[in-house]
């Protein structure tokens, strides 16, 4: 089982400090929703649980080794981290694309393998991408890029999946897909983390929220409990009458 620990950590990103102290554990696997208001810090713990950011104080370890002892190579390893933007313009064919989930595994000069070809496959195949290996990735629809851009992550082997904003400007039906994704990959045994904004997918396939509002948790639990009408109403100003997942949300009358 994957343990990530966020001991006592605080972290200043600008002028405003951002995390003071903060303590979490995260427990895999499972698929584990970072929801909140924008600013909240959902991309930025996310960046500090894989490494990419380094805390002020205090320490995020994995496993019980501290990130910061990590090399890179290993530490990319086991975090595979899917940044906010997807919408590069790479002129790379979708394999050789989703191939660069590998490279933490070559050594210098080394080819790609039967291993590596292995897991590429494994990858395409889990995000329905493997009829698009030889497209461009700059000709691929939003939809496309983002399971492509996922199936990438995927291929690195890595026990966590930290992913931020992996939706953003996709429609209900890509959504639907990527989280389906997301959910199996939980299932079949990887801790996943993923920041949302939209609370409903959080409500209908986390199984694990964690709510941010100005760098604090303010719930953590079953999506039921941490997204509770309270929790609505004083972190997002907004009312779910008839549930998350039944009626959607809407503005106080």
């Amino acid at each position: 089982m994957t343990r990530i620990n966020v001991d006592q950590l605080s972290y200043r990103p600008g002028a405003t400090e951002l995390f003071s102290k903060l303590s979490l554990t995260l427990d895999g696997p499972g698929l584990v929703a970072l929801v909140g208001p924008n600013g909240a810090g959902k991309s930025s713990l996310l960046r500090l649980l894989a490494g990419l950011a380094t805390p002020d104080a205090g320490d995020v370890r994995l496993e019980g080794r501290s990130l910061a002892s990590m090399e890179d190579a290993a530490r990319a390893r086991t975090l595979a981290y899917l940044p906010p933007d997807g919408r590069a313009s790479w002129p790379l064919t979708v394999r050789r694309l989703v191939a660069l989930g590998r490279i933490p595994h070559l050594k210098p000069l080394r080819k790609l393998g039967a291993d590596d070809d292995s897991a590429i496959d494994a990858a395409l195949a889990r995000t329905a991408t493997g009829h698009l290996a030889d497209r461009r990735f700059d000709t691929l629809s939003s939809g496309e890029k983002a399971r492509v851009l996922l199936a990438r992550a995927l291929s690195v082997g890595a026990g966590t999946l930290l992913l931020d904003e992996p939706m953003a400007a996709l429609d209900v039906r890509h959504q639907l897909a990527v989280m389906g994704i997301l959910a199996a990959e939980a299932r079949s045994g990887t801790l996943v983390v993923v920041s949302l904004h939209a609370l409903d997918l959080a409500a209908r396939h986390a199984d694990r929220v964690i709510v941010l509002d100005a760098g604090r948790v303010v719930a953590d639990g079953t999506p039921e409990r941490a997204l509770d009408p309270s929790v609505l109403a004083g972190t997002f100003g907004v009312e779910a009458p008839d549930g998350l997942t039944r009626g959607g949300l809407r503005l106080p009358s």
